[in-house]
C-alpha cells in the first residue's frame, strides 16, 4: 500500500482530499498544527493524525516514516492571516520550507507536490495569465509563495520528483469549511443575510472547485513523473469578475432556496486590487487535467449545506475565518 503524507491534511483542502486519497487505497499521514481540530477527517484503519508544526523539523522527519509522497497544504493560507504576526506567518510560510523538503529528500520520499498559489500574479491585465508570467507580489503571503517555489525545484532529481501547483481561489463545501473565499463569503451573505456585499466588483479572479483540486492532487500522485518533474500548472476553471460571481450568487441562491428571494447586492470599494485572468492550458494539454464542477455546483453545494444544517452560526463562528482563529490561538 502507497503511503502519503499531507501537511495541513485538516484543513480547508485536506478534509476533503483524505478522504479521497483513503478511497483511492493510500495510506494517509496528516501532519497538521491542528488549530481548526481534526473533526473533519474521518475515522479509518489507514489515517494517522499527527498534531505537529512544520517548523519542527526533527518531529515532521519521525512522521514521514516510510512515506512514498508528500502533499505540501500546510501554511498560514490566506493575506489577512499573515498580516497578524509577519515574523511566525514567514516562518511557517517560508524559512522552514527547505529544511522541509531536504527532510523528505533524504528519507526517501519520491514525490513532494507543493500547493502554492495563483495570487502569486497579483494584478495583470494580460488576457491570459500563463505559468511563464512574472509574479507580482502584493502581499507579504503571495511573496514567499512565490520565494518558495525556486527552493523546491532545485532539489529536483531523478529520485525525487516536485511539481508546483497554483490554484486559483478555492470554493465549495469541505467538513472543515472556510467562509472566508470569494464565492463562499458571497454565499454566505446571500443566505444568510439576504444581501450581498461586493468589494470593488470589476477585479478578475479565477476559481476551481475543492473536490476538483483534491483529485488533480491525487492525479498527480500517480501520474507518471517524467510528465510532472520540475513542473509548474496552474489550476483554475472559470475566470469571473467578483460582480459576476456575486450575480451567480444571487441566481442561485434564489433557485435553490426561493424563500430568501429577493437577494439584493450592494456594490462598495475595495483595497485588494488582485485581478488577473489566469490560463489552465498548459494543465489540460500536458496532463490532460480538466475540472469536472463550476463555480455553479459549488454554489449549489452551499445551499445543500446550508440547509442540512452543516454550518451553523455561519456569520458569528470564528472556526469558518482562518484570520480568527489564528489571531485566538496566538500560535508562536
Amino acid at each position: 500500500m502507497k503511503k502519503v503524507l499531507v501537511t495541513g491534511g485538516a484543513g480547508y483542502v485536506g478534509c476533503v482530499l483524505v478522504p479521497k486519497l483513503l478511497e483511492a487505497g493510500y495510506a494517509v499521514v496528516v501532519y497538521d498544527l491542528l488549530l481548526f481540530g481534526a473533526d473533519g477527517l474521518p475515522h479509518h484503519p489507514q489515517l494517522q493524525v499527527i498534531e505537529g508544526d512544520i517548523r519542527d523539523i526533527p518531529s515532521f522527519t519521525a512522521a514521514l516514516k516510510i512515506a512514498d509522497s508528500v502533499i505540501h497544504l500546510a501554511c498560514i493560507s490566506n493575506d489577512p492571516s499573515f498580516e497578524l504576526d509577519p515574523g511566525i506567518s514567514k516562518s511557517i510560510n517560508y524559512d522552514c520550507f527547505e529544511p522541509l523538503v531536504v527532510a523528505c529528500k533524504k528519507n526517501g520520499v519520491k514525490r513532494f507536490i507543493y500547493a502554492s498559489t495563483s495570487s502569486v500574479y497579483g494584478v495583470s491585465d494580460a488576457p491570459e495569465v500563463t505559468e511563464t508570467h512574472p509574479l507580482v507580489p502584493l502581499t507579504d503571503y503571495n511573496k514567499y509563495k512565490g520565494m518558495t517555489e525556486p527552493l523546491l525545484l532545485r532539489h529536483q532529481s531523478p529520485e525525487f520528483t516536485t511539481v508546483i501547483i497554483r490554484p486559483a481561489t478555492i470554493c465549495g463545501y469541505s467538513p472543515r469549511m472556510r467562509l472566508d473565499l470569494t464565492v463562499n463569503i458571497l454565499t454566505n451573505l446571500a443566505v444568510n443575510k439576504g444581501q450581498i456585499t461586493v468589494f470593488g466588483g470589476s477585479q478578475q479572479r479565477p476559481n476551481i472547485h475543492v473536490e476538483d483540486i483534491a483529485e488533480l492532487y491525487i492525479q498527480l500522485l500517480e501520474t507518471p513523473k517524467e510528465l510532472i518533474a520540475g513542473e509548474i500548472f496552474n489550476a483554475a476553471y472559470q475566470n469571473h469578475t467578483v460582480s459576476e460571481l456575486a450575480a451567480m450568487v444571487k441566481k442561485i441562491v434564489e433557485q435553490e432556496m426561493p424563500e430568501k428571494a429577493p437577494i439584493t447586492i450592494t456594490t462598495t470599494t475595495s483595497n485588494d486590487l488582485r485581478s488577473y485572468h489566469v490560463s489552465s492550458r498548459k494543465i489540460k494539454e500536458k496532463l490532460g487535467y480538466v475540472p469536472k464542477r463550476s463555480v455553479e455546483d459549488a454554489i449549489r453545494g452551499l445551499c445543500k449545506a446550508f440547509k442540512s444544517g452543516k454550518l451553523p452560526k455561519s456569520l458569528t463562528d470564528d472556526n469558518y475565518i482562518n484570520v480568527k482563529v489564528v489571531k485566538k490561538r496566538g500560535i508562536k
